[in-house]
Protein backbone atom coordinates (compact mmCIF):
# COMPACT_ATOMS: atom_id res chain seq x y z
CA UNK A 1 0.00 0.00 0.00
CA UNK A 2 2.76 2.51 1.15
CA UNK A 3 5.19 1.44 -2.24
CA UNK A 4 2.72 3.82 -4.38
CA UNK A 5 4.22 6.62 -2.06
CA UNK A 6 6.87 9.05 -2.82
CA UNK A 7 7.80 11.59 -0.34
CA UNK A 8 10.83 13.77 -0.95
CA UNK A 9 11.76 16.00 2.17
CA UNK A 10 14.81 17.89 3.88
CA UNK A 11 16.32 17.36 7.43
CA UNK A 12 15.31 19.43 10.12
CA UNK A 13 12.34 20.37 8.27
CA UNK A 14 9.01 21.17 10.52
CA UNK A 15 6.83 20.23 7.53
CA UNK A 16 8.72 17.45 6.32
CA UNK A 17 8.61 16.06 10.00
CA UNK A 18 4.63 16.61 10.09
CA UNK A 19 4.26 14.28 7.09
CA UNK A 20 6.37 11.66 7.84
CA UNK A 21 4.93 11.02 11.40
CA UNK A 22 1.50 11.28 9.84
CA UNK A 23 2.78 8.24 7.69
CA UNK A 24 4.48 7.04 10.87
CA UNK A 25 0.96 6.94 12.58
CA UNK A 26 -1.36 6.00 9.86
CA UNK A 27 1.04 2.47 9.72
CA UNK A 28 2.54 3.35 5.94
CA UNK A 29 5.75 2.61 6.41
CA UNK A 30 7.66 1.30 3.37
CA UNK A 31 7.01 4.56 0.98
CA UNK A 32 9.39 5.46 -0.82
CA UNK A 33 11.11 8.46 0.17
CA UNK A 34 14.44 10.94 -0.64
CA UNK A 35 16.42 12.71 1.68
CA UNK A 36 17.02 16.01 -0.31
CA UNK A 37 19.84 19.27 0.60
CA UNK A 38 18.31 22.51 0.63
CA UNK A 39 21.57 23.99 1.48
CA UNK A 40 22.55 22.54 -2.14
CA UNK A 41 19.33 23.35 -3.71
CA UNK A 42 18.03 20.23 -4.66
CA UNK A 43 14.69 21.19 -4.20
CA UNK A 44 14.87 23.24 -7.24
CA UNK A 45 15.88 19.81 -8.93
CA UNK A 46 13.74 18.58 -12.26
CA UNK A 47 12.78 15.83 -9.61
CA UNK A 48 10.82 18.12 -7.02
CA UNK A 49 9.63 20.70 -9.80
CA UNK A 50 7.77 17.47 -11.66
CA UNK A 51 5.81 16.92 -8.20
CA UNK A 52 5.43 20.67 -6.55
CA UNK A 53 6.63 23.26 -9.38
CA UNK A 54 7.44 25.76 -6.15
CA UNK A 55 10.03 23.62 -5.46
CA UNK A 56 9.56 22.75 -1.84
CA UNK A 57 9.70 20.09 0.36
CA UNK A 58 7.72 17.97 1.67
CA UNK A 59 6.74 17.01 -1.97
CA UNK A 60 3.97 13.59 -1.57
CA UNK A 61 2.83 11.68 -4.42
CA UNK A 62 0.25 8.49 -3.91
CA UNK A 63 -0.28 7.01 -7.20
CA UNK A 64 -1.31 9.68 -9.58
CA UNK A 65 -2.66 12.53 -6.55
CA UNK A 66 0.19 14.72 -5.64
CA UNK A 67 -0.40 17.00 -2.47
CA UNK A 68 2.60 18.75 -1.22
CA UNK A 69 1.45 20.99 1.58
CA UNK A 70 2.45 19.37 4.61
CA UNK A 71 -1.01 19.88 6.41
CA UNK A 72 -3.26 19.21 3.42
CA UNK A 73 -1.09 15.85 3.14
CA UNK A 74 -1.47 14.83 6.73
CA UNK A 75 -4.90 15.59 5.96
CA UNK A 76 -5.34 13.58 3.10
CA UNK A 77 -3.68 10.86 4.95
CA UNK A 78 -6.01 10.55 7.32
CA UNK A 79 -8.81 10.53 4.88
CA UNK A 80 -7.68 8.04 2.74
CA UNK A 81 -6.87 5.82 5.64
CA UNK A 82 -8.67 6.63 8.11
CA UNK A 83 -9.44 2.77 9.54
CA UNK A 84 -5.76 2.18 9.01
CA UNK A 85 -2.77 3.32 12.21
CA UNK A 86 -4.24 5.59 14.84
CA UNK A 87 -6.62 8.76 13.94
CA UNK A 88 -5.00 12.00 13.29
CA UNK A 89 -7.76 14.39 13.81
CA UNK A 90 -9.66 14.21 17.22
CA UNK A 91 -13.39 13.52 17.38
CA UNK A 92 -14.82 16.13 19.69
CA UNK A 93 -15.88 19.39 18.18
CA UNK A 94 -13.81 21.53 20.83
CA UNK A 95 -10.72 19.60 20.15
CA UNK A 96 -11.08 19.55 16.34
CA UNK A 97 -11.49 23.50 16.65
CA UNK A 98 -8.28 23.77 18.45
CA UNK A 99 -6.49 21.56 16.23
CA UNK A 100 -7.71 23.85 13.75
CA UNK A 101 -6.39 27.01 15.58
CA UNK A 102 -3.17 25.39 16.79
CA UNK A 103 -2.66 24.95 12.85
CA UNK A 104 -3.30 28.12 11.60
CA UNK A 105 -1.19 29.86 14.54
CA UNK A 106 1.25 27.48 13.51
CA UNK A 107 1.75 29.74 10.31
CA UNK A 108 2.09 33.07 12.25
CA UNK A 109 5.02 31.63 14.11
CA UNK A 110 7.08 30.65 11.27
CA UNK A 111 6.26 34.24 9.80
CA UNK A 112 7.57 35.21 13.09
CA UNK A 113 10.18 33.51 12.59
CA UNK A 114 11.04 34.75 8.85
CA UNK A 115 10.29 38.20 9.73
CA UNK A 116 13.61 38.07 11.93
CA UNK A 117 15.62 35.68 9.43
CA UNK A 118 14.83 38.07 6.07
CA UNK A 119 15.40 41.27 7.84
CA UNK A 120 19.10 39.97 9.27
CA UNK A 121 19.89 38.60 5.62
CA UNK A 122 17.98 40.53 2.69
CA UNK A 123 18.46 44.28 4.35
CA UNK A 124 21.95 45.32 4.51
CA UNK A 125 23.78 45.70 7.83
CA UNK A 126 24.25 49.72 7.08
CA UNK A 127 20.62 49.86 6.25
CA UNK A 128 18.99 47.98 9.39
CA UNK A 129 17.16 49.31 11.67
CA UNK A 130 17.83 48.56 15.43
CA UNK A 131 14.07 49.32 16.09
CA UNK A 132 12.83 46.96 13.93
CA UNK A 133 15.43 44.16 14.39
CA UNK A 134 14.15 44.70 18.20
CA UNK A 135 10.40 45.06 16.72
CA UNK A 136 10.53 41.34 15.32
CA UNK A 137 12.58 39.99 17.67
CA UNK A 138 10.21 41.11 20.20
CA UNK A 139 7.23 39.95 18.44
CA UNK A 140 8.74 36.17 17.77
CA UNK A 141 9.80 36.38 21.49
CA UNK A 142 5.89 36.91 22.45
CA UNK A 143 5.05 33.93 20.12
CA UNK A 144 7.42 31.99 21.27
CA UNK A 145 5.56 32.27 24.76
CA UNK A 146 2.15 32.09 23.75
CA UNK A 147 3.30 28.35 22.66
CA UNK A 148 5.59 28.27 26.13
CA UNK A 149 1.92 28.58 27.77
CA UNK A 150 0.20 26.07 25.24
CA UNK A 151 2.50 23.35 26.75
CA UNK A 152 1.92 24.12 30.55
CA UNK A 153 -1.72 23.48 29.57
CA UNK A 154 -1.08 20.67 27.97
CA UNK A 155 -3.69 18.55 29.35
CA UNK A 156 -6.22 20.86 28.43
CA UNK A 157 -5.38 20.25 24.37
CA UNK A 158 -4.27 16.87 24.68
CA UNK A 159 -7.65 14.77 26.17
CA UNK A 160 -8.27 13.12 22.75
CA UNK A 161 -4.89 11.49 22.51
CA UNK A 162 -4.45 8.23 23.98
Amino acid sequence: MAKDMTLLWASGSPPCWSVQIALEEKNLQGYNQKLLSVAKGEQKSKEVLDINPRGQLPAFKHKNIIVNESCATCFYLENQFKSQGNPLIPEGAAEVGLMYQRIFEAQILGLKIADVIRYTKKVPEAERHDSAVKRNREALKQEIQTWEGYLKVRSHYRPYMK
